[in-house]
C-alpha cells in the first residue's frame, strides 16, 4: 500500500506541475469501502487523513473503531432518508446532495451546519445519481433556506469510457458549472470546490480542476 501510495502522489504532483497547481490545493480521499478496519487503519497509519465511505454501517464501525479527531469523514454516496439520522452528525463532508427531501431530513437532524457537494449527473447517464446540469442552479436556489447545509462544492462521476476527451469535457463542464455557481456569491453556497476524480481518471480530474479526488482499488485493494 505504501507504494501504491508514492506512485499516487508522483501522479498527483505531476499532473499540478503540468497545469500551474498546488499539491495542497487537491485533497485525496482514500476510499475505504471495500477493506477492512485493519486495512482502514494502515490508510490513516500512511498519513492520509481524509477517509470515504459511502454504506451506513461500515463507516460507523470504522469511525467508532478509529476514533481520531484528526480524521476527515467523507460520506460519498447517496444517503437514505431514513439512514440520515443515524450517519449525519458523524461525517465532515457529503459528497452526495442531489434531493431536496434528502436536503429536508439533513437540516433537521443535523446539530451544526454541514459541508456539503451537490452531486451533478453531467454525462447524462441513467446509472449515476445527480441533479442535470440544468438544474443545478434551481437546486442551488433552493436550498437557500436549509440553514444546516452549506454548498462547498460539487461532485460528478465521468463515464467508464476509453475516450479522455469525454472524460475531460465531463470535468470541464463541471468547473464552468463551480465557477458560475461561485460567481453569484451566494451566502448558504461558496461552492469553492470539485469533488471529481477516481482511480482510473484523477489525473485528467487534477488537470481539470479537481480538489477532492475519490481514490478507492488504485490505493486501498487489498495486498496480493
Amino acid at each position: 500500500m505504501e507504494m501504491r501510495y508514492n506512485e499516487i502522489k508522483t501522479v498527483i504532483e505531476d499532473s499540478c506541475t503540468k497545469v500551474g497547481r498546488k499539491v495542497s490545493d487537491v485533497t485525496l480521499i482514500a476510499v475505504t469501502k471495500y477493506v477492512t478496519i485493519e486495512e482502514t487503519k494502515k490508510v490513516f497509519r500512511l498519513g492520509i487523513k481524509d477517509l470515504g465511505e459511502n454504506r451506513e454501517q461500515g463507516f460507523l464501525e470504522k469511525k467508532q473503531a478509529l476514533n481520531h479527531a484528526e480524521i476527515n469523514w467523507h460520506f460519498i454516496g447517496p444517503l437514505q432518508s431514513r439512514k440520515v439520522k443515524q450517519v449525519i452528525n458523524e461525517v465532515d463532508m457529503f459528497h452526495a446532495l442531489d434531493r431536496l427531501k434528502i436536503a429536508k431530513e439533513i437540516n433537521k437532524r443535523r446539530e451544526t451546519p454541514v459541508d456539503c457537494f451537490v452531486q451533478v449527473n453531467v454525462s447524462g447517464e441513467a446509472s449515476k445519481g445527480g441533479v442535470t446540469v440544468d438544474d443545478c442552479l434551481t437546486f442551488i436556489e433552493q436550498l437557500r433556506p436549509f440553514q444546516k447545509i452549506r454548498v462547498v462544492g460539487l461532485m460528478t462521476m465521468a463515464p467508464h469510457a476509453e475516450d479522455e476527451t469525454a472524460i475531460r469535457q465531463v470535468f470541464r463542464r463541471l468547473r464552468q458549472l463551480r465557477d458560475e455557481i461561485k460567481n453569484q456569491a451566494h451566502p448558504h453556497a461558496p461552492c469553492l470546490y470539485l469533488s471529481m476524480g477516481m482511480s482510473n481518471d484523477y489525473a485528467i480530474a487534477i488537470e481539470e480542476g479537481a480538489t477532492h479526488i475519490r481514490l478507492g482499488t488504485i490505493l486501498v485493494q487489498p495486498e496480493r
